[in-house]
């Protein structure tokens, strides 16, 4: 007997969706990903890039399955798990190497380049990106018709939106949208730390917190002799990137609007300073003429749900999105891939044995995941906000240190 051949189809090509398409191909279900950039060179993918650390029960469990867990463990190596804790001042309040973590840290692009290598060049489809979704009553049943602009219309079975924040599928399911999370945040780079000893010094070997007034100056170490900086400022205006000028500005010719203002880091000390204004001026030397990197950050509703439909779910921040004040949100969304991957693939081999419908064999399957989804990830939600209300409290470097201080105390 044949074998049903359902019509797939993944948006997004992040963590979460090659996650799922690596699954379900080491399983010969066929499937497309779609993915709105262009295929990245070699260059960009050697470019510093964000850290990422991956949890045991959730993104290691999904490499496992995947097969990768070894040569992802070789990637590791990039940067370190240890923790440094400052005020706003420099001073520091809680140092660790690391030790008692479990959760390996990887870059960004290091993650991609390694999912997506095992993936048949044929499945992923680049620079395609979605225009809408829209569900069709057709002879053969229900199916998702999605416009690709000038890559044409496609029907399909069974879509799964892992296309983020702004997700044109969730729209199929639910009228919720990211709401504005209070945050703003600069992401700037330093790509020649060397020339820097001393700053080298402060962040560490790992990642480094300077918090305080309800903002905050982090690092992460990255390859090469680079670390990336995350500076958040905690602002009730939405629009604060174009209300204030900063995002029609370079980094460099922003750095001391922001260095000078009290309600931004006019307050902070200045090695704090010195490290946001070096990291502006490196990134302005190494990508001439860009505007600074400033965005609001948003978030779901903590326990946002959807009505159920057989042929359409989501996945990653299109389910969920958080704040990455808990680093959950690679690992929810490559958790959901691992269990939704599990259901396709039963209904897959059931409607193949039984000679039935794949949607009909997955509809039982696909309800339960969607609840087990929405109670997981509620819980993770909420355990971000908080730790958010703890890192950008009026003290928020007090509360950060003593936070670690009990983890190490209840491990002795």
């Amino acid at each position: 007997m044949a074998r049903s051949q359902p019509e797939i189809a993944i948006i997004g090509g992040g963590p979460a969706g090659l996650t799922l398409g690596l699954l379900l191909c080491k399983c010969d279900i066929p499937f497309t990903i779609f993915e709105l950039r262009e295929k990245p060179t070699e260059e960009e993918i050697a470019k510093p890039s964000g850290m990422l650390d991956l949890h045991v029960e959730s993104g290691l469990a999904a490499l496992r399955e995947c097969g990768l867990y070894d040569r992802f463990l070789q990637l590791t190596d990039e940067t370190s798990e240890a923790q440094i804790v400052s005020d706003k001042d420099g001073n520091i309040l809680h140092t660790d190497d690391g030790e008692l973590s479990e959760r390996p840290e990887v870059s960004r692009h290091a993650l991609t380049n390694l999912l997506t290598t095992d993936l048949p060049s044929n499945t992923i489809k680049w620079d395609h990106k979605l225009l809408s979704a829209t569900s069709l009553t057709t002879p053969s049943g229900t199916k998702i018709e999605l416009d690709f602009g000038p890559h044409g219309k496609l029907l399909f079975d069974f879509v799964i939106g892992a296309d983020g924040a702004w997700s044109r599928v969730r729209s199929l399911l639910t009228d919720v949208k990211p709401k504005y999370a209070g945050t703003q945040n600069i992401t700037t780079n330093i790509t020649k730390l060397a020339k820097y000893p001393h700053l080298a010094e402060l962040i560490g070997r790992g990642s480094f917190s300077a918090l305080g007034l309800r903002h905050g100056v982090t690092s992460h170490r990255l390859s090469q002799d680079a670390a990336r900086l995350y500076t958040f400022f905690t602002l009730p205006d939405e629009d604060f990137p174009s209300s204030s000028g900063l995002s029609s500005s370079t980094a460099a010719a922003a750095k001391d609007q922001i260095l000078q203002d009290d309600a931004l880091l006019g307050r902070f000390g200045p090695i704090i300073k010195e490290l946001f204004a070096v990291s502006c001026d490196e990134e302005t030397q190494d990508n001439p003429g860009s505007l600074l990197d400033i965005k609001p950050l948003y978030t779901l509703p903590i326990g946002a749900s959807w009505e159920h439909r057989a042929n359409v779910t989501l996945i990653g921040d299109a389910a969920h999105l958080m704040c990455p004040w808990a680093g959950e949100g690679v690992n929810l969304a490559m958790w959901d891939s691992l269990l939704l991957a599990h259901a396709i693939i039963e209904a897959y081999e059931a409607a193949w044995r039984n000679g039935g419908s794949f949607i009909n064999a997955l509809d039982p399957l696909l309800q339960k995941f969607e609840v087990d989804q929405v109670e997981r990830n509620k819980e993770k939600a909420q355990e971000t906000y908080d730790n958010g209300q703890m890192l950008f409290g009026e003290d928020g470097a007090k509360a950060f240190a003593e936070f670690f201080q009990r983890v190490y105390s209840m491990a002795q």
